[in-house]
């Protein structure tokens, strides 16, 4: 089964690369030292500290492999010279909605934030939006019912 590329925007592969840095040159070895300094408490079977530390080394490598992965299988959106005039990934989209706007950056999935504003491409908000033009109307399923939103501006 061949795997699908993950899509990203150029900043969320750069924060990536820079987690995965981060975590094998600064966290990895703190993680040791502190494993280390707790089997030099003694007996390590009733060390908290140990099992902490453990849990915390585990927490680590699994997040390592994951970016590694990420990285390893995701593409870059491609920022078109000019203008585009459609929302894709790596855009701002501006929306009307219940009398009030908003703006959203649609991201690839590894980096949504909601909180932030940064919504994937592959949730139900950013694929309605994907492929769309200033003046369209899309219908998104929300657990209120239907919302209609206006794009009234497009950036890249």
């Amino acid at each position: 089964m061949e795997k699908q590329n993950l899509v990203l925007t150029q900043e969320g592969l750069e924060n990536l690369k820079k987690e995965l840095t981060n975590l094998i040159e600064v966290k990895r070895p703190e993680i040791a030292k502190r494993i280390q300094n707790a089997r030099e408490m003694g007996d390590i079977s009733e060390n908290s500290e140990y099992d902490a530390a453990k849990q915390e080394q585990a927490f680590i490598e699994g997040r390592i492999a994951e970016i590694e992965e990420i990285v390893k299988n995701s593409k870059v959106a491609e920022a078109k010279k000019g203008h585009k005039d459609y929302v894709d990934v790596g855009a701002k989209v501006t929306v009307y909605i219940d009398s009030f706007e908003d703006t959203f950056h649609i991201v690839g999935a590894p980096e949504a934030d909601p909180v932030a504003k940064k919504i994937s491409h592959e949730s139900p908000l950013g694929s309605a939006l994907m492929g769309k033009k200033v003046g369209e109307k899309i219908e998104v399923e929300a657990p209120v019912g239907k919302l209609i939103y206006t794009i009234t501006k497009i950036e890249y």
